[in-house]
């Protein structure tokens, strides 16, 4: 039988020419670094390829794709060619590659806790519901873990993300009478 790992780290979904994964073989990490080195990533930095890799095989992701007019088989092995090219640094791709645009990871055991971070979505894609979806994919997740205990995420955005998350993820604040100037420490029980 699989484990429960191993079936959530093998989901995909799929929308008009957009794919999310949580397979970690197909995350381009120089195109998440420069996600992380950018200014709407303001709570992370990026980090040496290497370590990168080991963070996304360490936690459930799940990338955002544009595939373009690419059949999903055809797209990850596009992905699979672009990331074994080179981890370490971005080479040119093909025109009409597909393209990370948004990404999300929880840090969890698989059976019990699920710490939802680094939720991005590209600036160029905001405004088409991608990242709506995007952490709709998690929350789905999330509910299919039988034995869930908790789910935690922090946000510093308390006017646009906090009520964002408690729609989508059903989650409630921990620290309602804090600052704003605190993060927001989210939970589902």
């Amino acid at each position: 039988m699989e484990s429960t790992a191993s079936q959530l780290r093998n989901r995909k979904w799929t929308r008009d020419c957009y794919l999310i994964s949580t397979d970690t073989s197909l995350v381009p990490i120089p195109e998440l670094n420069a996600a992380f080195a950018s200014e709407e990533f303001y709570w992370g930095k990026p980090l040496p390829a290497p370590v990168m890799r080991e963070t996304l095989q360490n936690s459930l992701c799940f990338a955002l794709y544009d595939i373009k007019s690419h059949p999903v088989e055809v797209a990850e092995t596009l992905l699979r060619a672009q990331v074994a090219s080179s981890d370490e640094v971005s080479t040119p791709k093909a025109e009409n590659a597909p393209t990370l645009l948004g990404f999300g990871r929880i840090i969890t055991d698989y059976t019990t806790i699920a710490f939802v971070t680094d939720v991005w979505v590209h600036p160029s894609t905001q405004g088409k519901g991608l990242g709506t979806w995007l952490v709709q994919c998690l929350q789905e997740v999330i509910e299919s873990m039988p034995h869930l205990r908790r789910s935690m995420l922090l946000t510093g955005s308390w006017d646009k993300l906090v009520p964002f998350y408690q729609k989508l993820m059903k989650m409630d604040l921990m620290n309602e009478n804090v600052g704003k100037d605190s993060l927001a420490v989210m939970t589902m029980i």
